[in-house]
């Protein structure tokens, strides 16, 4: 990461926007206040306005009522300087800046724009919330198919000071629509006179604006690309997005998913500096679902009173059976919500996958039945059949359950991650204690 205390006046003099709010974003809160002490009240306001939303809010509270109004004057009185801010910055980086202010301070920023870099913004924030449209920029170089490679090249020349990449270059119709991109290398190696449709085969790939960015990750992986032209339904070209920022997507989705499947309300950003109240708050709601959940294993271990009063060993083995059906389970889950997130795995192919699952988890169940009846053997010799038994059914259940559940998630239009851990371990403990005690009842009836 780049030492913003040490490199912010170059950062700013090279209007390094990007680096420079990548950085200040990784910085915690007082860190960021401590920075406030050693720069001018002028680069304040620049630095202010690069945090996000949560970390500004938080940099407020240190900040004393002086600092806060020193803060607010100078955002007035220094209107060009904050235009010129805005107004440098990538469009893909400004309406990210913009999403995460309140509508009112989003409204009064627009005005600081020129009218190009305005009616970009305004085309990006009209793109539903985590859209493809709204990660894209439409810094692009674009040629006609009946220009020469001489005459592409002096358009590029003409055009591409400002264009995200140009590693890649688009070829459009008459009406912008996309026909193809080409390598810019083929065109350095192409004869001056070849006309540019002579170099291109029509076979392209492309993002719609419309599509969730998950899309675009998936894209992105599948075909190895640096960047990705980005069309709406008639197949024009509005834009392109950059690899660099589908990391960023994807580090972000990745924590999502993450904190879901460990049953968090939301992602927390850095528990260091999280309030207590929120990491509380984040965590109760799940619990006090599951405690709720956890009630039917004691209805179910009650509902077997006599035959643990007769056969006291049996709660020896308890936590070991129901723990591996919870732990095979989350096993399962973790692969299928990884691979239906990521597009490897479709929701038509849940009945493969179940088949698939249930001769593993028989497998995996024999084995571990196997290590348990060893167990039973020398502790307890009177329950090692039932133990072995039930292993091998309630971690074929608990696999079958974490298996299934993303996929019961994704057909209900949910997130697959919400099917978490906590919530697979507790349903096949639920049902694990439900098999095993109806196994041994009906083991030691015969």
């Amino acid at each position: 990461m780049v030492d913003v205390k040490t490199n912010f006046p170059e950062l700013i003099e090279n209007k390094n926007w990007k680096t420079l709010k990548k950085s200040i974003n990784k910085l915690v809160a007082d860190e960021v206040v401590e920075l406030f002490e050693d720069i001018s009240e002028n680069d304040k306001i620049i630095l202010f306005r690069l945090l996000n939303r949560k970390l500004a809010k938080e940099v407020s509270e240190f900040l004393s009522h002086e600092e806060q109004d020193e803060i607010i004057d100078g955002f007035a009185e220094n209107y060009k300087k904050i235009s010129n801010l805005l107004n440098d910055l990538e469009p893909d980086d400004r309406t990210a800046l913009f999403e995460e202010l309140p509508g009112q301070v989003t409204q009064q920023l627009l005005v600081l724009l020129s009218p190009k870099e305005r009616g970009m913004t305004d085309q990006l924030l009209g793109y539903p919330k985590e859209s493809i449209g709204r990660l894209m920029t439409p810094e692009f170089v674009a040629v006609k198919p009946n220009y020469t490679v001489e005459r592409a090249f002096a358009h590029i020349r003409k055009f591409g000071r400002d264009s995200e990449t140009l590693n890649v270059i688009y070829i459009v119709d008459k009406d912008w629509k996309l026909i193809d991109d080409i390598r810019i290398r083929d065109l350095i190696f192409a004869n001056p006179e070849s006309l540019v449709e002579e170099l291109i085969d029509h076979h392209f790939i492309s993002l719609n604006a419309n599509d969730h960015q998950e899309t675009a990750i998936r894209i992105f992986k599948d075909s190895d690309r640096i960047a990705l032209p980005v069309i709406n339904d008639e197949g024009v070209l509005l834009g392109i997005v950059t690899v660099d920022d589908i990391m960023d997507v994807a580090e972000e989705e990745s924590t999502e998913d993450f904190h879901k499947f460990g049953a968090f309300q939301s992602a927390i950003s850095n528990p260091i500096t999280a309030k207590v109240w929120n990491l509380y708050k984040n965590r109760v709601v799940w619990l006090i679902a599951l405690v709720f959940m956890n009630v039917f294993s004691g209805a179910a271990l009650a509902s077997f009173e006599e035959l643990i009063a007769s056969t006291v060993a049996l709660v020896f083995f308890l936590p070991l059976l129901i723990d591996s059906g919870g732990n095979a389970g989350s096993q399962s889950a973790t692969l299928m919500i990884r691979y239906l997130v990521v597009g490897e795995v479709k929701k038509s192919d849940w009945y493969k996958l179940v088949g698939k699952e249930f001769v593993v988890s028989f497998l995996l169940g024999i084995t571990m039945a196997f290590s348990a009846a060893l167990v039973a053997g020398f502790r307890a010799p009177e329950v090692a059949v039932v133990v072995a038994v039930t292993m091998i059914i309630t971690v074929m259940n608990g696999s079958l359950i974490g298996m299934v559940l993303p996929f019961i998630f994704t057909r209900l239009k949910l997130d697959p991650a919400t099917a978490s851990a906590p919530l697979i371990t507790s349903l096949a403990d639920i049902s694990g204690v439900i098999i095993y005690f109806s196994i041994a009842n009906w083991y030691f009836g015969l």
